[in-house]
C-alpha cells in the first residue's frame, strides 16, 4: 500500500517541519525526561480496584466465602506492583520538573502505594453508605445491584475516593487522571481535591461539575448539571493565577441541589438542611434550613397564528 501513495516523498519535510516547532513549543513536549505514568495502567489499575471494593460485581464471577480471600489476595499481588510503578513515574517526573533531586523515589512510592491500599477497608464502609444513600434517595432504584452495576454516579464517587486518598498520600497526576477517565465515562467532573462526606448522592449526574476547593458535608444530595465552580480566578502582579485558595463552595450537612443549579464562589456556604432549586444561579451564602428558588417562570401560549396569550398564574 506504501508504494501507491504518490506523495510519500513529502513526508521528512512534514516531520523536520513539526520537529522544528518542538524547540519553541517545548510546555506540550516531553522528551528527556523521566517516564511519565501510563494512562493504560493506571486505568488498569482503577479496574482492579474496582474488583477489590467490590467483588462479584466487577471482574471475577463465582465468589464465595471459600474463595474471595484468594481472589481478593491474587488482585493485590498485581495491583501492588503496578501501582508502585505509575507512583513512581508520578513521583519521579514532579522531581525532575521541580529541578529537585530524589534520592529516594522507588522506597517512598512503594510506602505510598502500602498507605494507599490500607485505606481500602475504610473506603469500603464510605462507599457502602455512598450506595445504600443511592438506594434510599431514588425511588427508581429496585436494589442495590441496580445502583453498583448501572448507576454513573457509583463509577464516579467511587473513583473520585480512590483518587483522593492518592491526592492525600501526595501523589501527583495519578489522581487526576483517574478522576478525568470517569468524567470522560460518566459525565460527571469531581476534582480530587474535593472534601465530600459520608452518604453522598448525584442522581443522573451528567454534567455535574465539582470543584478542586469545594467542601460537601454529610447526607448531600446533587442532581444532574449542577456546577459547584469558582466565582472568579485572583491573579498575582504578574497577571498569574494565584493558586491553592479556597475558590469554590462550601455546602454543609443535609444540602439538597437540584438540577441546573450554579452555586459558585469560595467564600459561598450553603446552611445544613437547605434545598437549592433548579436552575438558582447563587454567589451568596444561605442560612440553614433555607430553600432558595427561582420564581415561576410566565408562560406564553400561542393558539394557531393568532395573538400570544400569558398563562395564568397557579397557586
Amino acid at each position: 500500500m506504501r508504494e501507491e501513495l504518490r506523495r510519500v516523498g513529502e513526508l521528512p519535510a512534514i516531520a523536520q517541519a513539526i520537529v522544528e516547532t518542538y524547540s519553541r513549543q517545548s510546555i506540550i513536549n516531553h522528551l528527556g525526561s523521566a517516564a511519565l505514568p501510563s494512562r493504560p495502567e493506571v486505568i488498569r489499575s482503577l479496574e482492579i480496584l474496582f474488583e477489590v471494593l467490590y467483588p462479584g460485581y466487577f471482574g471475577e464471577q463465582g465468589l464465595d466465602e471459600t474463595n474471595v480471600g484468594y481472589v481478593v489476595g491474587h488482585r493485590l499481588n498485581e495491583l501492588y506492583p503496578l501501582l508502585t510503578r505509575q507512583i513512581y513515574r508520578a513521583i519521579k517526573h514532579e522531581c525532575r520538573r521541580l529541578e529537585s533531586v530524589c534520592t529516594h523515589c522507588k522506597l517512598r512510592s512503594e510506602d505510598v502505594a502500602i498507605d494507599f491500599l490500607r485505606t481500602l477497608p475504610r473506603l469500603r464502609d464510605l462507599l457502602a453508605e455512598d450506595v445504600e444513600a443511592a438506594y434510599d434517595g431514588d425511588p427508581a432504584a429496585k436494589s442495590y445491584d441496580e445502583v453498583i452495576f448501572s448507576y454513573p454516579a457509583t463509577v464516579a464517587i467511587t473513583t473520585y475516593r480512590l483518587a483522593h486518598e492518592l491526592l492525600e498520600l501526595e501523589v501527583p497526576l495519578l489522581p487526576r487522571i483517574m478522576t478525568e477517565y470517569a468524567h470522560s465515562m460518566t459525565g460527571i467532573d469531581i476534582h480530587p481535591g474535593a472534601r465530600i462526606g459520608r452518604r453522598f448522592f448525584i442522581d443522573h449526574g451528567t454534567g455535574v461539575v465539582i470543584g478542586e476547593t469545594t467542601v460537601i458535608g454529610d447526607d448531600c444530595k446533587l442532581y444532574q448539571g449542577v456546577t459547584l465552580g469558582a466565582l472568579s480566578f485572583p491573579k498575582d502582579a504578574r497577571g498569574k493565577l494565584i493558586r491553592g485558595r479556597k475558590r469554590h463552595p462550601t455546602l454543609e450537612d443535609r444540602v439538597t441541589v437540584y438540577a441546573g443549579a450554579t452555586i459558585l464562589g469560595g467564600q459561598t456556604v450553603i446552611g445544613h438542611d437547605s434545598v437549592i432549586g433548579g436552575n438558582v444561579w447563587l454567589t451568596d451564602s444561605v442560612p440553614p434550613h433555607t430553600r432558595v428558588l427561582m420564581e415561576e417562570p410566565r408562560l406564553t401560549y400561542e393558539e394557531g397564528h393568532g395573538e400570544k396569550t400569558p398563562a395564568p398564574r397557579t397557586g
